[in-house]
This record gives C-alpha cells, sequence and structure tokens, in this order.
C-alpha cells in the first residue's frame, strides 16, 4: 500500500501573525527581527522576498538593500499562542499528526483514502485552518514526509499540492538539491564542487561513492534524491520530553541550595535541547517533601530554548510549588511540548552578547563534556554548618508522554 502523507507549512509564520495583527502591513514588505546594529530577521513576507531579502539576514544589511522594509521587534508568546491553536484544528481531523516545527505539521493519511478523498481532505483542513486563524497555510501530499515538504515548498505560496508515486522521479529530477530538506549550505558547496547540482545529477552517482564520500549523510541524501524516505509519522501525543530529577539523601530545607540545584539542572537540560535542535513549550516543575507528598506546577510558555528565560520560569513554579517551610526530599524539572527549530534569539529581548555567550558554552561543552561549564551560582558554598544535601541525579532524555 503506497503511504499518504501531507505536509503543511504557515507560510512566513511570524511575518503572516504580524499582518493579521495590523491590517496596514498588508502587502508591504515586512521583517519579524532584532535592532539595525546587531539583529538578524526570522521572518520575512513574500514581498520583502521579491526583493532580495531573506531570514537570517543582518537587518542592518536588509535596511541598506530595502530603506522602505518595516521592521517589527516580533513577540514569541503570539506566535506560540497561534502556533498551538493551528495544532489543535489539525488533530482535531486528522488520525495520526507529527508537530515537526512550531510551524510544521505531517499527517500520515495511509489507507484513509478508501473512507474519503485523500486531496479533498487535505484541501478542507487547509480551508478550515484559514478560515478560523486567519493566516496562510500551504501543503504538499505525497508519498513520504521528505517528497510531501518539497511538494510544499513548490506550492507556496498558500498553495496546495499533490505528487503522487508514479510521478515521484519526474518531479524531483530538475529540482535544484537545495530543495532537499536537510542540505546545509556546506553540503550545498561540496556537492557543488563536485559537479551536483540538480537532484537528476545527484541520484546518478552509486550510493556506494556517495558513502565514501560523505559517509551515512551521503546515502541518505542519495536516497532522498531517489524518493526514498521511510521515517514513520510520529504522533503528536507520543511527543517526547526532556527531564531531571534529584533525590536528596538528606532531606534539607536549603531552599537556597535547592535553587542553585534547580538551575544547575536547567542549564544541563537547555544545551540538551540546543544540541537536539529542538525548542519546549511547556515547563513542569516537581518538588516532594519529607512526609511523600508530591507537588506539581505546569506552564505553557513561548517555544525556546534559553537558559535565562526558562531559569525564570522554573524559579517562578518553584515558588509556587513550595508553599510551606518543610523539608524536602526531591526536586524535579521537565521540558516537554517539543519541536524542532532554532532559537529566534531577538524575540526575547536578550542582547545578541548573551546568546554568544552560550553559544560559545555549547562549543565548550561539546568538547569537554556538558559538565565542563555550570553556572556559579551551582558552586555557591552552603552557608550553613550542616552537611550539604547529597542527592541521586535522576536524568531522564527523551521520555515519552
Amino acid at each position: 500500500m503506497d503511504r499518504q502523507i501531507i505536509h503543511t507549512d504557515m507560510d512566513c509564520f511570524f511575518a503572516a501573525v504580524e499582518v493579521l495583527k495590523d491590517s496596514t502591513l498588508k502587502n508591504k514588505p515586512i521583517a519579524v527581527g532584532g535592532n539595525a546594529d546587531r539583529g538578524v530577521l526570522t521572518s520575512v513576507s513574500y514581498e520583502a522576498k521579491k526583493l532580495g531579502i531573506n531570514s537570517g539576514m543582518p537587518t542592518r544589511v536588509a535596511m541598506q538593500m530595502c530603506p522602505q522594509l518595516h521592521i517589527v521587534k516580533g513577540n514569541m508568546d503570539e506566535y506560540s499562542k497561534y502556533s498551538h491553536t493551528v495544532t489543535e484544528i489539525i488533530r482535531e481531523l486528522s488520525p495520526v499528526v507529527e508537530k515537526a516545527a512550531i510551524d510544521e505539521h505531517y499527517i500520515d493519511m495511509t489507507g484513509m483514502d478508501k473512507y474519503f478523498g485523500t486531496m479533498k481532505f487535505a484541501h478542507e483542513l487547509r480551508q478550515k485552518v484559514i478560515s478560523e486563524t486567519g493566516l496562510p497555510l500551504s501543503f504538499g501530499l505525497s508519498v513520504n514526509k521528505t517528497v510531501s515538504k518539497i511538494v510544499t515548498n513548490e506550492s507556496k505560496p498558500n498553495g496546495e499540492g499533490q505528487i503522487m508515486l508514479p510521478q515521484v522521479q519526474e518531479f524531483l529530477n530538475p529540482l535544484s538539491i537545495k530543495k532537499i530538506p536537510g542540505i546545509g549550505h556546506d553540503t550545498y558547496l561540496k556537492l557543488s564542487e563536485m559537479g551536483v547540482r540538480k537532484i537528476y545529477t545527484l541520484i546518478q552517482i552509486p550510493a556506494e561513492m556517495m558513502f565514501r564520500v560523505m559517509g551515512q549523510s551521503g546515502i541518505t541524501l542519495w536516497q532522498k534524491g531517489n524518493g526514498i524516505d521511510n521515517a514513520p509519522v510520529v504522533p503528536y501525543r507520543e511527543n517526547k520530553s526532556i527531564s531531571d530529577q534529584r533525590d536528596f539523601l538528606t532531606e534539607t530545607i536549603d531552599i537556597e541550595r535547592i535553587k542553585a540545584l534547580l538551575a544547575t539542572m536547567i542549564t544541563e537540560l537547555a544545551y540538551e535541547l540546543r544540541k537536539q535542535q529542538k525548542l519546549t513549550a511547556c515547563i513542569t516543575v516537581t518538588i516532594r517533601y519529607a512526609n511523600f507528598e508530591t507537588v506539581t506546577r505546569q506552564e505553557k510558555i513561548a517555544y525556546t530554548s534559553l537558559d535565562f528565560f526558562l531559569l525564570q520560569k522554573a524559579t517562578a513554579l518553584f515558588n509556587k510549588a513550595y508553599d510551606r517551610r518543610m523539608l524536602l526530599r526531591l526536586v524535579g524539572i521537565r521540558f516537554s511540548h517539543l519541536v524542532g527549530g532554532f532559537e529566534q534569539i531577538d524575540l526575547y529581548n536578550a542582547v545578541q552578547e548573551q546568546y554568544s555567550l552560550y553559544q560559545s558554552m555549547d562549543n565548550i561543552r561539546n568538547r569537554f563534556g556538558k559538565k565542563a561549564v555550570v553556572l556559579a551560582s551551582s558552586l555557591k558554598p552552603n552557608p550553613k554548618p550542616r552537611p550539604q544535601p547529597e542527592c541521586k541525579p535522576q536524568n531522564k532524555t527523551d521520555v515519552p508522554e
């Protein structure tokens, strides 16, 4: 049975939300990004793209190229809210849904075509999202995740497309290898030096040669060029979380020390998020009193992987959870509702120097281990003479919800 996979993508998502909030921006070149000195653009409208402006471009350069460009600071809380709304609409109507990013979803409709046409379903779903949110949405329907995503990108802006098995290779062959999901700048340059710029040329290279040149990633790339992708659509309800908790061998009431421990756990977990190129939209703090009473506080947040933002939220949740002066025996932290994506630093009012510091710290951890860099607050000595609270780490990464 041929698979039927739908890929949906919110067109220029952040920019589209800003136009929805302010109709005077409609049909104008706009960009969401940071300050003109050191900021970069995180999302641009199609009107801006036509003028050569792209996401990731330094704001200063964009303004020089297009003085009439409207720069909007952006609000990650708003974008997260709309993202959750779109996800709920899709989940309500679809059998199997994977949330791949803040603005992307995969839907597995395999075997459902005997009940209703998959293309008709996708069209009606798209219209429902547009009518209920006011935001543009494009989709592609094909035999696997790779091809459906390429179909979506070729159907933009605000369009829909279908490529089924007999047409897959004919559809892929004339496209640039840049169209293959996952190809970065360095890979493109390496292949270009080999004379490979079109997918048709890529698939003429023997798989063994691709392996010798690029290793396993070369095989994966060759397979995608041939329209091969067996990756399943992972149901959103099974989306994974990342967590850590510490059981104290000696019950303690030293709250400052516990908060320092909490900060250490958050720093390590945030590093794991960035390492996996993921963002979290929900944070949970758990404490357990000496009488074994367990208290949990949870909050949905804007998608992020930034230490300082997560630490602020976790500290506030801890203060809500710990509402009586009793000894504690456990503290835990969990990040859930994970999606793939990169941090949009300029949307958190964080200075570029701060984010550069995170990147430098991550580079050190990548080289010397995740404990090579720690917060100074976690090294603060206990001012009281009683023994330090010992604890047993119980780190849990990628635990199904």
